[in-house]
């Protein structure tokens, strides 16, 4: 069932605009510079290298990162919990990424032939998700890519099944209700409609995803009855990551695996948020449900593009003798090998680990108390070094729930920390927080203080 959200009073409403208002007017007022390069960006598209930078009111152009700090090009410094969408794990600068890097550089960046770095990469991956065979991609986008086709070269099917509100890259199969609307015809929230999130999907490949919601057996079971022998396989977040962050119920994945299994379809874990910020193994190793394909980016490069994809024997042997050709000519590029090699070796050593709960810990304490001391409706989610303000007073279990929540929250939420120095992805009713292994005390007290703030004038508006 879903969740209903009590509507905001008419009082708060209109503090959350007022509050936004004041904000925006100060971030602008903060970034002529971030303005100036917007406008000379004349021949970027839209004015920035992707949609998801153009962000309201502007784009934040930077200049530099170090440790747990990033400067914009006002010099502005913040302390980085966007991390890039996850990336920055390691933070800015980490002596081991660098002295990787520096020195593979003088040696060759490319020769579209493996190196010996690639090796250790995919041993400690290894054993890390308990998967024996691994390959290299880009981004998460590529690993998700070939984990879907992989699915379906294995199983001879066309059909994969999709959770509502899951991210999976920007390729046709994927890019099925991703961010619906409520609006939209998203049908009932037991049997969702496939919605295309993106122009230029092919109806035919809304024709062989079939939307499921997260946390539902029954729906995934019903799916698998009404298409016999039709489904390839399933691709979901272990923990979904694309609205906030909602953990599986107990029981869950494993009962997905194997149900799944009976109805000869296979299991994909898109990892690529949850892959190293969670723990040394994910969510494969923290729930000890191992899928027969698991896919990683982001973090696993320490700062450079790269990604993986691994899986069981019976999969992956169909890329080793060529039934599937998993190909790129930028796979297993020695930087980014190098970096990897780097990342998991050196820099998320169990220390490292230690560090990141401590932080977590330190994190969930100090905002707990800000909502304890203003008696608000709000939770505290995290899922290792990632985490988020929930601005709802109950559980969040899949993206129906998710939708009662007020994008305004987290618009506010985000102008009040970056105007006082912590930067946060701008989604910040989609995204989540990233704590580095760089990242101090003094970086969390700041956050904590900055959602003081904000908790303070949507409870006090009288004494602005």
């Amino acid at each position: 069932m879903t969740a209903t959200a009590s509507p905001l009073s008419d009082e708060l409403s209109d503090e959350l605009d007022a509050l936004i208002a004041e904000e925006t007017r100060s971030f602008v007022a903060r970034q002529p510079q971030s303005r100036a390069h917007r406008d000379r960006a004349a021949h970027l598209a839209g004015g920035a290298t992707s949609n998801w930078q153009i962000a309201e009111p502007q784009a934040v152009w930077f200049s530099h990162g170090s440790g747990s700090k990033i400067y914009d090009v006002d010099g502005i410094e913040y302390a980085d919990f966007h991390g890039g969408y996850g990336v920055s794990l390691a933070g800015h600068g980490h002596p081991a990424i660098v002295a990787a890097v520096q020195e593979r550089v003088t040696r060759g960046t490319h020769f579209a032939q493996p190196t010996e770095d690639a090796i250790v990469v995919a041993d400690n991956l290894a054993e890390r998700f308990d998967q024996p065979l691994w390959r290299f991609a880009n981004s998460g986008t590529e690993a998700t890519m070939d984990a879907i086709h992989l699915m379906r070269a294995a199983t001879g099917r066309d059909r994969i099944l999709k959770v509502e509100g899951c991210y999976h890259g920007h390729h046709d199969s994927v890019e099925v209700s991703v961010l619906p609307e409520p609006d939209d015809d998203i049908g009932p929230p037991d049997r969702p409609h496939g919605v295309a999130d993106n122009s230029g999907i092919p109806d035919a490949i809304l024709d062989l995803v079939t939307i499921v919601p997260f946390n539902d057996l029954g729906a995934v079971e019903r799916a698998l009855a009404e298409h016999p022998d039709q489904v390839a396989g399933m691709i979901l977040e272990p923990v979904m990551m694309n609205a906030g962050i909602i953990d599986p119920v107990d029981g869950y994945l494993a009962g997905l695996k194997e149900l799944l299994h009976r109805h000869g379809a296979l299991l994909t874990f898109d990892e690529v948020k949850t892959g190293l910020t969670v723990g040394p193994g994910g969510v494969t190793r923290l729930v000890g449900v191992t899928p027969d394909l698991v896919c990683l980016a982001k973090a696993i490069g320490g700062g450079v593009s790269t990604a993986a994809i691994g899986g069981t024997e019976e999969v992956m042997s169909l890329i080793a003798d060529g039934r599937y050709e998993q190909v790129g000519t930028f796979n297993g590029n020695p930087l980014a090998m190098a970096a990897a090699r780097a990342m998991l070796t050196e820099v998320l050593t169990p220390a490292s680990y230690a560090h990141l709960d401590r932080l977590r810990d330190r994190m969930t304490v100090g905002l707990q108390d800000v909502i304890d001391r203003h008696d608000l409706p709000w939770r505290v989610v995290t899922a290792g070094a990632k985490g988020c303000v929930s601005f709802l007073p109950h559980p969040i279990r899949n993206f129906r729930d998710f939708l009662q929540l007020d994008g305004r929250y987290g618009q506010a939420h985000w102008l009040v920390q970056a105007n006082r120095g912590a930067f946060l992805p701008p989604w910040g009713k989609v995204e989540q927080w990233l704590v580095s292994v760089q990242h101090t005390d003094e970086d969390i007290d700041r956050f904590v203080a900055n959602c003081g703030h904000l908790a303070s004038r949507l409870t006090a508006p009288a004494a602005r």
